[in-house]
């Protein structure tokens, strides 16, 4: 492909590159930052760039010598691996493709909730604890190496310069996690500022506080969005409600992911900000699967994720066919996620992108999403703010949290062995009135199952309040 004709793909203009600080940020001060942490970041980054406008079959091939390699390795150092493979008479020196994987049972929350400690690989480096959001009712404790960062950076940072934007653009940040709110220290204060990146926190939704963030958007004009699809776009309503223009700004892109993107989010967002909207598609958990690309491309990270698409029993479904996506991440060999389930429902697309990449295609996602609740006082906050409430509660293996009014919220609980029933109603019905008002009646009940919405899906925050 023609430098031209890979500017345009990549949703550049040729001749047009980035600022001075951009080019400063991007091509020092962060390779710099990411060194001193330990992470192979750029190195896997100029092999993702390089790979991606390789061939399908090239590209697979890859995946497949990546994946033996990888297999190999947890066979080796990882308990529980070893255990498993041995039982089932598994060699992974054997493995040639991804075709070969449904060889190997699905792996489940509950078997990491069981199975975490065996699931650590012998000798491995620093391993840091994450939690999933819980937006699927099932919360999960979980460890990440410094090559699974690595790769979490790179293939996000591939991502973002398609778009023809880059680390050190300004940019502004929606999201309700309370470990990048958890760490606002010197230290992360600084990067951020370094990056000219800000974060907009999405828990708290009040009139107030939108009036406040439409005013910072004004005034800093960043370059880029990134966030909820939800909560960018009910940024983008207000704005709208209000009569404030925002599509005089200079925002090239809205990178939207952890949830579902609707169509008429898509259409909100992009005609307030006067610009593109590009979906993605991964977690804490899964890592980072899929991205997409300005010509509408949902393109998988296939060099460092193998997507399967299953059935029930776990075999594969033809492509154009939905199922399940279990995902193996490559860049996890410390703590392996292998044929791991999402709980999503995805479709394979076998063309190839007009973009000219070769990566493969999602054609149809349905992932899960997670709505807004009101406190008492009228402010609304993203439903996040409820679930890490409940996550780390020892003894929950599934909830729900139905907001019926402003002033009644019911919790259903699915427990487990480690349930306490004394404890744990106590700490939701604290938390819980800590958010939304110290009047609101807050009931806790214990159910076998959460049962699914008519529809068959599955939601674990829903309001009738707002």
């Amino acid at each position: 492909m023609s430098p031209t004709a890979r500017a345009s793909a990549e949703g550049g203009t040729p001749g047009a590159g980035p600022g001075l600080y951009t080019r400063l940020a991007a091509g020092v001060l962060f390779p710099l930052h990411e060194r001193l942490k330990g992470h192979d970041s750029v190195a896997v980054l100029r092999r993702l760039e390089r790979s991606q406008w390789a061939g399908a079959d090239e590209i697979a091939a890859e995946q497949g010598t990546r994946l033996r390699e990888f297999l190999v390795q947890i066979g080796a150092r990882v308990p529980y691996y070893r255990e498993l493979f041995a039982r089932l008479g598994f060699d992974p020196r054997a493995v040639r493709s991804a075709a070969d994987l449904p060889r190997l049972p699905l792996l489940t929350k509950a078997d990491i909730r069981a199975h975490a400690e065996r699931m650590q690989a012998e000798g491995h480096g620093p391993l840091t604890r994450y939690n999933t959001g819980g937006s699927s009712g099932q919360p999960l404790v979980f460890y990440i190496g410094k090559a699974r960062k690595s790769h979490d950076v790179a293939a996000k940072w591939r991502a973002t310069r398609w778009w023809g934007v880059d680390i050190g653009d300004r940019e502004a940040v929606v999201w309700g996690s309370p470990i990048e709110h958890g760490a606002q220290d010197r230290v992360k204060a600084l990067r951020d500022a370094l990056f000219r990146s800000t974060l907009l926190p999405a828990f708290e939704m009040s009139e107030a506080r939108l009036d406040e963030f439409v005013a910072w958007l004004r005034r800093v004009r960043p370059t880029m969005l990134f966030g909820y699809p939800s909560a960018l776009s009910y940024i983008a309503r207000h704005a709208e409600g209000r009569g404030v223009r925002l599509d005089t700004l200079g925002v090239k892109v809205a990178f939207v992911t952890s949830e579902r993107l609707y169509d008429e989010q898509r259409e909100l967002i992009a005609r307030v900000f006067g610009c593109r909207v590009a979906n993605g598609y991964g977690g804490r958990d899964a890592g980072f699967i899929a991205h997409e690309c300005p010509a509408g491309g949902m393109h998988l990270s296939a060099e460092d994720i193998v997507v399967e698409v299953v059935n029930p029993e776990g075999q594969p479904v033809p492509p154009g066919q939905p199922g399940e996506l279990v995902v193996t991440e490559l860049a996890t060999a410390e703590f392996p996620f292998v044929r791991y389930r999402t709980g999503d429902v995805g479709v394979l697309d076998t063309r190839r992108c007009p973009c000219g990449r070769g990566l493969p295609l999602l054609s149809e996602l349905q992932g899960r999403t997670t709505d807004f609740v009101m406190a008492a006082d009228g402010t609304v906050m993203h439903g996040l703010a409820l679930i890490y409430i409940l996550r780390d509660l020892p003894g929950i293996e599934g909830f729900k949290v139905t907001q019926e009014t402003r002033t009644l919220t019911r919790v259903q609980i699915v427990p487990d062995q480690r349930y306490d029933a004394a404890m744990v109603p106590t700490t939701i019905v604290q938390g819980f009135r800590r958010r939304l008002g110290a009047e609101v009646e807050v009931q806790v009940e214990t159910v076998a199952a959460i049962a699914p919405e008519r529809s068959g899906k599955y939601r674990y925050i829903v309001s009738h309040a707002l």
